[in-house]
């Protein structure tokens, strides 16, 4: 990881789609669920560092994996621009075609940390941003989106009822939005290598 690549536009960018698509705040309603399922608790903490440890391994370690597999960053990316666009059409139009696990027994590390936090989705995301960004800005992003993730988890109660079912809506569409236009530009500049 080179440090001399530390760009603050490029760290916000990443930061922003990562925001999108782990969408904690659009997750609210799924973990007010869990939390009370769970016995009113959320080991926040936990929750953080292993999704986090998860996003950094596949940031880490995800060229390797995808060249056992005979894949470059380029497919992967086009791809990962498909996955991305969907999930923009889910938050948009509220429709749902990633079924989610809703299976709350394991506590915070599955569902919440997998596959909530750090899902497919997210971890696709990651993969596709090396494509077009520096790991060290997809580096700092993920640890400020940690940051993000603690404080949702630890004030879950009180944000819930300061947004509101409309506030949290119109933050879900927005954010919708964002993550169709990062597909469309990740599709476009990873799309002329792709099979080469």
């Amino acid at each position: 990881m080179n440090f001399s690549y530390i760009a603050i536009r490029e760290i916000l960018t990443v930061t922003f789609t990562l925001f999108a698509v782990i969408d904690m705040l659009g997750s609210i309603p799924v973990l007010a669920s869990l939390r009370l399922k769970m016995g009113g608790e959320i080991r926040s903490l936990q929750a953080t560092l292993i999704s986090g440890g998860l996003m950094i391994l596949f940031l880490l370690m995800g060229e390797q994996f995808l060249s056992i597999l005979g894949l470059d960053v380029h497919s992967f990316a086009v791809a990962g621009s498909i996955v991305i666009f969907i999930i923009g059409l889910e938050m948009i139009l509220g429709l749902e075609f990633f079924k989610p696990d809703n299976n709350p027994k394991s506590g915070s590390v599955v569902p919440i940390a997998f596959p909530l936090i750090a899902g497919s989705g997210t971890l696709t995301t990651i993969m596709s941003l090396k494509a077009n960004y520096h790991d060290v800005n997809i580096f700092f992003a993920i640890l400020i989106n940690l940051v993000v993730i603690f404080l949702v988890l630890k004030s879950l109660k009180w944000i819930e009822r300061m947004l509101g079912p409309n506030g949290m809506i119109v933050i879900r569409k927005f954010f919708g939005v964002i993550l169709l236009a990062i597909a469309v530009k990740i599709f476009g500049t990873n799309i002329q290598n792709f099979g080469k």
